[in-house]
C-alpha cells in the first residue's frame, strides 16, 4: 500500500525529528535521508526502525508517492528514501584516539568532524557542552555515514576523556607535530569553536597545549579537526 497523504501520521513524526532537537532527545530517534546514507546505516549494522521509499529506490521500504515523500523530507524533490533509526550514545568514550568538541555549535562542522574521524581511525567522539546535535539532520548529512561507524558519547567532566587530553588553540601552544603521547598510549583531541575556542578551564584541564601553525587567525572546528587527526595518526604511524 502506498503512502498519499501528506497527513500521514508516520510522515509527521519524521517532520518533527528532523525539525525539532528536544524531539529526537524525547524518543531517542533521527532520520537519516538517501540512498548513500541508508547503505552506510546497512553496512554498519544499524537496523532502521522503520524506511520509506519512492518509486524507483534502490532500497525496500514503505512506498510513499514522490510528492508526499518529498514534503517530509529535508532535501526536496530528489529524495528517493528515508528512514528513523533509535540514537545510539557510549557511555564512555574510549581510546586510543578520541576527538572531543566542546562549544561546536555548527552540525555541518560536528557532522565533518564525525567524517575526519572515521577517515583517520579515531576510536570515538566525545561531545561536550554547547555543542550541536550529531543525530540532527545537517550534521547526519555532513557525516556521510560516519555517524553510524563512529562511537558517540556526552561528557561532562574532561576525567571522562581518556589518555592525555591535548588542547588545540589557535595561535598558542607548541607547533601541533610536537605532542608528547606515550607510544602506544590514548590520546584526546579538544576542540573548540571557531570563534570562542577552548574555554580556559578546559584548556587548564588539558595535559597540553598545541597550535597548527598558519598564516591566518583561525580554521573552523571541522578543518582544524581534520589537520590535527591526520599529524597524530602520521605521527603513530610505524
Amino acid at each position: 500500500m502506498t503512502i498519499t497523504s501528506h497527513h500521514n501520521r508516520q510522515l509527521k513524526e519524521i517532520r518533527k525529528l528532523r525539525q525539532r532537537r528536544r524531539w529526537r532527545e524525547r524518543s531517542g530517534r533521527f532520520v537519516a535521508e538517501g540512498e548513500d546514507l541508508l547503505f552506510a546505516a546497512d553496512a554498519a549494522g544499524w537496523r532502521a526502525v522503520e524506511r520509506y521509499c519512492a518509486a524507483g529506490s534502490l532500497l525496500p521500504g514503505v512506498e510513499v508517492d514522490p510528492g508526499v515523500l518529498a514534503s517530509a523530507s529535508g532535501l526536496g524533490s530528489g529524495t528517493r528514501t528515508l528512514a528513523v533509526y533509535e540514537e545510539r550514545w557510549a557511555e564512555l568514550p574510549v581510546g586510543p584516539l578520541c576527538v572531543y568538541l566542546h562549544g561546536v555549535h555548527d552540525p555541518g562542522n560536528v557532522g565533518a568532524v564525525l567524517r575526519s574521524a572515521q577517515a583517520f581511525g579515531a576510536s570515538s567522539v566525545a561531545l561536550g557542552p554547547g555543542s550541536a546535535d550529531p543525530f540532527g539532520p545537517k550534521a547526519v548529512r555532513a557525516s556521510m555515514g560516519a555517524v553510524f561507524a563512529t562511537p558517540l558519547s556526552r561528557v561532562r567532566d574532561l576525567d571522562a576523556l581518556p589518555g592525555v587530553k591535548v588542547a588545540l588553540l589557535a595561535g598558542a601552544g607548541r607547533p601541533l607535530p610536537t605532542i608528547d603521547a606515550p607510544v602506544g598510549g590514548a590520546l584526546t583531541l579538544l576542540i573548540g569553536s571557531e570563534r570562542e575556542g577552548l574555554p580556559e578551564a578546559i584548556v587548564a584541564g588539558a595535559d597540553q597545549v598545541v597550535r597548527i601553525p598558519i598564516r591566518i587567525e583561525s580554521l573552523n572546528a571541522a578543518m582544524a579537526a581534520t589537520v590535527a587527526l591526520y599529524e597524530v595518526t602520521r605521527m603513530a604511524a610505524p
